[in-house]
Parts: structure tokens; sequence; C-alpha cells
């Protein structure tokens, strides 16, 4: 078995590295010598926590930059269940993005990053829940599998794995679990399938990392006893960067855009501590690292390693980096003769790139085009220049997947170009370009991952790379890279993006929501899009047979690659009400079609092609909706104006610095999008116009803001605070069920709150002036009764409404309900006075 498990990781290690991004990196003198010192340092520590934005920013880098260990986040979630300010995605298509936000965290503060299969389903509010849903054993066996890959000294929780109930379920869960795998990680009677891939191993030391806010206040924190924490002084300051600590640690956090957590550095001493709670006891409380070898020593036969490192680290020179390279290269000999173990996998990783950055080595692999289908010709051109003095020679390039190895034995010769070009038949077998995590179908809790060796990879998994073979000082050394695709953009100057491979035809149906309010038949509009030149084949869009749906098929003909062409099939829904699934299927050849592709393009992260099943939802309901204008103004972002559109109102969306009261005029209905008053600064100085319009007799909707907020929001008092309902299947009670929002146009009962999706709603008010009508009530188990959910006030000739339902989940998933209820929000007219319990909570 032992072969088998070295062997294996060899390629699993390299896989397990985190990808460059698309720009390539390019090290000044200091950066190289933090990469030689870090060479001469074996320990790690791997810091655990629930979600994207829940790691310690400052601790990382000080531990990556300052003490030089090789640092991990390991974050359960990809934080697919949050809000989203930076565009409409939601659910899977945020976790991707945050999963790159994170990646480009740990680019600035030097860290690694991992996750786990779970999924963030949404806010938990105890960890047996959490532990419910997500299947506490897969967790547990993902947690176990990176400890076991990772292999570190040290374990750092952000949370406290006594505080259950005290704060988000899946804080204290990331917390329980991680002290649970500390000894069962070295158990090899658990989760020995593992095995064939890593083995068991023994963290030595694991602690919790507080704050302020565990303690209710920083006055309360300053005053607690802190005699048996390790203390850290993190706000150092490195003269050779320009920067401190904190200041590297604020532009990591910065990377969490879609979070809205920008963040402004401190510049001043700052301390960090960590309560221990297993392991040996210490007697330092200043090192995290007391009885543990981070030197070569620790790896047998790597004392001579040690001492050449120690030499090259005391003899750099700053202005002449590749001076270093013999003994770097002399290093790396070294090391392969070592007996194959975990730190000679890293630090042959680590030394290559050092070797790389002091001789200024720009290896290169570009496609000639952006997206390709498998079993299709593709042409890369290779660059390779050596800009130093050292001799090197390119031996050969291998390229992958087809292990093709095609000889060179080209002089690399100093600031000498070497443009090579490849032609490559792709493979029939090759993977498409997706999140892998995201290819087969999870369950609510957790995602599907067949392959073991995949779990906890934090990026999209690419084939197509080139492996340069550069002999430098007589040692053969390979550095691999990932095929890009470049070009030049006017304004952005030189654009990076990587090759994906796509499917040769990909179909979308453009409403992902088609709502029949009657039995006429509608025309449901598929994009089909050519992922190569010349297909041709037919469409088809499939329904529940009580669907009639004209014509059965539609042929298509794209002569090129990119061409897009709308197609409209002509729907005609049952008489009953009734929910169904529809898919639009592209035909070629006999083989079908079913993709499509989403691009998620930010300037922030890597730009990413996501392969969804190509579906939306088709809902017959009996919806009653009177004409009404509405104005939209967006907040933190989300699909609701499409939502009524597809109700059959008009919808404008609205500038906030455009609101006046002739701007206005025209409306029926004033909306305001998630977050609007916690996002759009604007929106403060337009309150009055906006009041003067609900008081002409108009309707005005604020969606949920969280309680950050510094003014009102209402033109009367109300208090927003953290509550919220996250079993979307509790019960629902009707506190004024003769109130017409109940009523007219549309009956509301209970089972139109079934089916609802992650949550009923958040951020409730938890008191509001008695001016103000409490619709709903409910609660999660345990809990009292919440009243926010649904508020409405009559002011002037119109009505006031604040509600903290989820509208902006519920609408774009087609649950019936709530259309139902926004319609008859949106259809209030002139006040009346209501039988019903009111008054402050």
């Amino acid at each position: 078995m032992q072969k088998v498990l070295i062997s294996s990781l060899v390629i699993f290690l390299l896989s397990f590295q985190t990808i460059n991004a698309q720009q390539p990196q390019k090290p000044n003198s200091v950066e190289i010598y933090n990469q030689i010192q870090k060479l001469n340092f074996l320990g790690s520590v791997l810091y655990i926590a629930a979600h994207p934005d829940d790691e310690n920013t400052r601790l990382i880098s000080y531990l990556s930059n300052e003490t030089k260990a090789r640092t991990g986040y390991l974050s359960l979630t990809r934080g697919d269940g949050g809000q989203n300010l930076i565009g409409p995605q939601l659910r899977e298509l945020l976790g991707v993005i945050r999963t790159q936000e994170l990646i480009e965290a740990r680019k600035i503060d030097g860290g690694e990053q991992f996750f786990t299969r779970a999924n963030d389903f949404g806010f938990s509010k105890n960890p047996s829940e959490t532990l419910d849903i997500w299947d506490k054993e897969k967790v547990l066996s993902d947690i176990i599998f990176t400890i076991r890959k990772f292999q570190p000294d040290v374990i750092i929780n952000r949370f406290d794995h006594r505080s259950s109930g005290n704060t988000h379920g899946h804080h204290s869960a990331s917390a329980m679990l991680s002290v649970e795998s500390f000894a069962k990680a070295n158990d090899p009677t658990l989760f020995p399938e593992q095995l064939k891939l890593v083995e068991p191993w023994q963290t030595k030391l694991q602690f919790f990392n507080p704050s302020w806010w565990f303690y209710g206040s920083k006055e309360k924190f300053a005053a607690a006893d802190k005699s048996n924490f390790v203390t850290m002084e993190t706000g150092v300051y490195y003269p050779s960067l320009g920067k401190s600590n904190q200041e590297i640690a604020a532009l990591s956090r910065s990377c969490h855009q879609s979070q809205g957590f920008g963040t402004t550095a401190v510049r001043y001493k700052e301390t960090e501590y960590l309560e221990q709670i297993n392991g040996d006891v210490l007697k330092d409380k200043t090192s995290i690292f007391e009885g543990i070898d981070t030197s070569w020593n620790r790896v047998k036969g790597g004392k001579p390693i040690g001492e050449l490192m120690t030499k090259i680290i005391s003899e750099f020179d700053f202005k002449n980096p590749p001076a270093s390279i013999p003994d770097l290269v002399k290093a790396y000999s070294m090391m392969q003769v070592l007996d194959e173990n975990h730190w000679k996998q890293i630090k042959s990783e680590e030394i290559k790139n050092t070797i790389a950055a002091c001789a200024g080595l720009y290896l290169e692999a570009r496609a000639n085009i952006q997206e390709i289908t498998p079993e299709s010709r593709l042409l890369i051109n290779v660059e390779a220049i050596n800009r130093s003095p050292m001799t090197m020679q390119l031996t050969s390039l291998t390229v992958l997947p087809n292990q093709k190895v095609i000889p060179q034995n080209l002089a690399l010769k100093n600031n000498v170009l070497q443009n090579i070009p490849l032609d490559l038949q792709l493979p029939s077998t090759i993977e498409y370009t997706q999140p892998y995590w995201l290819k087969d179908k999870g369950t609510e809790g957790i995602y599907a991952v067949a392959d073991q060796k995949n779990i906890g990879i934090p990026d999209i998994i690419r084939e197509v790379k080139v492996v340069f073979n550069v002999q430098i000082n007589g040692v053969e050394i390979p550095f691999e890279r990932t095929v890009i695709y470049k070009y030049n953009d006017k304004v952005k100057g030189e654009v990076y993006n990587y090759l994906d491979i796509v499917p040769e035809v990909t179909t979308s149906i453009l409403d992902k929501v088609s709502l029949f309010k009657t039995t006429k038949k509608k025309y449901i509009a598929v994009k089909i899009k050519a992922g190569k030149d010349a297909v041709k084949g037919d469409l088809q869009l499939e329904l529940p047979k009580s669907w009639i749906v004209l014509p059965k098929s539609i042929p298509f003909n794209l002569d090129r690659k990119g061409m897009e062409q709308t197609v409209y099939f002509e729907v005609t829904p049952p008489k009953l009400q009734e929910e169904a699934v529809a898919k639009s299927i592209a035909i070629i050849d006999g083989k079908r079609y079913d993709k499509e592709q989403i691009i998620i393009d930010f300037s922030h992260i890597t730009k990413q092609q996501v392969l969804q099943s190509a579906e939306a939802k088709f809902i017959r309901l009996d919806l009653k909706t009177e004409e009404r204008k509405i104005a939209y103004i967006m907040g933190a972002g989300d699909d609701v104006p499409n939502s009524l559109r597809q109700m059959g109102y008009k919808v404008t969306l609205l500038d906030p610095e455009e609101i006046s009261p002739e701007k206005l005029e025209s409306f029926d209905v004033v909306m305001t999008g998630i977050r609007a008053f916690n996002t759009v600064e604007a929106l403060v100085n337009k309150l009055n116009i906006l009041y003067d319009f609900v008081k002409s007799g108009k309707t005005m909707i604020v969606q949920y803001n969280t309680p950050d907020l510094v003014f009102s929001i209402t033109p009367f008092s109300m208090n927003i605070s953290q509550d919220r309902v996250t079993d979307e299947n509790a019960e629902v009670r009707f506190l004024a069920p003769n109130h017409p929002v109940l009523n007219s146009p549309n009956t509301i009962t209970a089972k139109d709150f079934q089916g609802w999706k992650q949550e009923q709603g958040l951020y409730y008010p938890d008191s509001f002036d008695k001016d103000f009508t409490p619709i709903l009530s409910s609660n999660d188990k345990g809990e009292s009764p919440k009243k926010g959910a649904l508020l409405i006030a009559p002011y002037g000739k119109g009505h006031y409404i604040y509600t903290g339902l989820s509208f902006f989940r519920e609408l774009p998933e087609g649950v019936s309900g709530a259309y139902k209820l926004l319609a008859n929000m949106i259809s209030l007219q002139t006040p009346v006075t209501i039988p019903s319990e009111k008054g402050k909570l």
C-alpha cells in the first residue's frame, strides 16, 4: 500500500495547490526573499471556520508572512446561502463568486484555501440543525481528509465549540467538528477509504481564536482574564514592503466584495489571542510551535538541506536574485533524493517557483481561442524566456491531458524569447470546464463529489496544461503551466482568461419562471449558442403531457462558433393549477445536450463558466393582479424586477439620484430592493419625497434592511432587529385575517407558505409604532412568535409596507404563494381600519 500511496501523492499534492490567477505572478526581490525564508520553515497551521469572511486575515497573514508557516484556511462552506451585494447571483452561483473571492484573498495574505462539501443552506440557529442538514459524517470526513492532506502542526478554530446555540449554527458546528477531528484524524479505522491518498495524522496543538465579539463588547473583552491565552503581536510593520500586517490583511478581507467587506487597515500594535483547547499545555505563551521541530531536521536526511537554505538566506543579494539559483537548484536536487514524504512534495513545488522567480523565467502556454469543444484541434503558442545569465535549456514539453512529450533541446539564452507553436487534438473524454462540486446534483446540505481526491480542492480543475522541462545547472526541473487565453483590451490592456472546454451547443430558457395566470398560451423564448462552427440539430422543449408545446421541435443551423439564435415555442398551460419544470434539449446526431452556459465575470475575480441544466419553472396559477406601474429601486442586487414583469406589471428601474415628485408622479408603487437603505446612500436624502408619494395615495414597499441603519426609513418608529425565521416550513399565523392584503385580489391561506425556499424571512422589526398593523406571525422551534414579517401602515391616503419576507429568494424560485401575497401588497388601495392585534411589542 505504501508504494501506491506515494505515487498517488505526487499528483494529488500538485492538484491540491491553489491555481494561480490568470495574471502571472512576477515577484520582486523582497517577495523572492520571503519565499526563500519560507523554504526553511517546515511548520503548518490550519485555520477552520464555516464561511467565506469568517477567517481572521490578520492572523493568517501574520502566520504566513511573519512566522513563515504554511497556513491554510478551511472554510466548511462556499458561502452559497448569503446575500449578494454586487449582482443577482444567489445560491450555487453566489458560492462560485465567494469561492473566487477567497482564492483572491489568499493570494494577498499568503495562505492557501480549502473547502468541504458542505452547502451553505442559509442561516441556522443551532448546530444540531446544521449537522442534520449537512450530513455530519460527510463533513467530518472532509475535515479529516483535509487534515490528513495538509498535515497541520496546529489547528486554530475561529469559533468556540462550547457556544452551541449562541451564534450561527454553522459557526458552532465548524468548531465542534474541528475539535472532534483533532483525535479522529489519526485513527486509521475511521474513513479508511481515504488512506489510498493520505495517511493518518495527529495535529499537535489546537486553539480557539477569541475576539471581543465573543464577549459582547470590547470593554468586556478588555476586562477578561487572558492569562492563559497565547498572545501574538500581529501588528507588525514590514519596512521592505512598506506595509503593516494589518494593511495586508485589510487588502485580503476587501476581496469579499459580494459581502461588502471592504476594510480600512489599522497601522499600530495589535494583539491576537489564542485559547488552547487540545494538545500538551504550552509553557511559552507567545509561541504556538513550542515543542514542534519546524526545521529541516524533522525530515529524514533533511539537515543538509536546512544548512544550505540557511546559507542561501544569509547570502541573498537583493540586487542580484539570480546569484541564488545554483544553490537553489542544488537544494532542489537534494530534495528529490529524500524518501517520499509530505514536506518533500510541498517544498519541491515551492522551490521550483522560487527558482523561476529568481531567474525571471517566464513560461506561458497560450491558446488561440478562449472556448473549445472536446475532440477539437487546439493551437497553443508556448513562450519561454530566461531573464537571467544562468545557462538553461528547454529539453522538452509535456502536453496534458494527452501526456504527449515533445522534445525541444532549445537553449534559453538571457532575455531571448523562444516561441513554439503546438497543435493539440483534445480527447473526447475531456471534462467540460465547470466547478467540479456542481457537476452532479447534491442535497440541500451537501455537494456531490464523486472522486475522493478532489474533495477540498478550492477551484475549478483544469486539464489542459503544458509542462516545461527545463535543465538548469545539469538538473532537469518540470514547471507546469495551465493553458490560458489572453487578449488586449483598449482600456484594461492585457487581459488573461483560462481556456474553457464547452459543449458543442448550450441552450437557455430566457425566463427562469413563466407565470400563466390563465389558460392563454404564451410564447417561450429559448436561446441556442454554438460551441463550435457548423452546429446543426433540433431543439425541443420538454414539459409534462398536461402542457401543450408547439412545435414539437425546431431545427437550428449555426454556422459559426459563438453564434446565437433565439427561437420561440408556443406553450399552452393546463386548465388546473400546476407547477412544472421545463427543459430545453438540443439534439445533434442523436446526442442530447441539456446544459446552459452561465458566465460569471467580475473584475476582482477569475472569469468563471458554470454549466447548469437548461431548465425553467412554469407555473399555472390563478393569480389576480391589478394594473399598476412600479418604480423599483435596486439595493444589494436581486431579480425581483423580472419576477414583477412576469406577473404582468410595468416595471421601471429608478436611479435614486433621479427621484423627484415629478418623476414619481406616473407610478402607483415604489418598491425598494433588499438592503437598499444599507447600500444606496442617496436614498436617505429622498425619504421625504417618498413619504409624500405615499401621502398622495400611493404605496411604498420596503424589503428587508439590516439593523445597522443610523436613520429611520419609515414615517413612524420601528426597530429592525436580528430576528428571523430560518425554518421555511414554520407555521404561519394570520394576525389580521380580515386585512385586504390577505384577501384581495387573491385569497391567502396557510397553504401559500408551503414550498418556500431556505428561509421565511430575515431582519424582522421587533418593535414598531401602533400605526403599523402586523399581518403575520411565525417562529422557529422553541422561540417566541415573531410578528415583524409584514407590517402595513396607512400614511396619508396611501400605504407604507415593510417586509422581511424573503421575496428575493422565493420569486426567482417560482414559489406560488409569494407571487400571490406580493400581488395583494401591490394592489392595496385606500387605507381602511382593520381590527387586529397591533401596537408596540
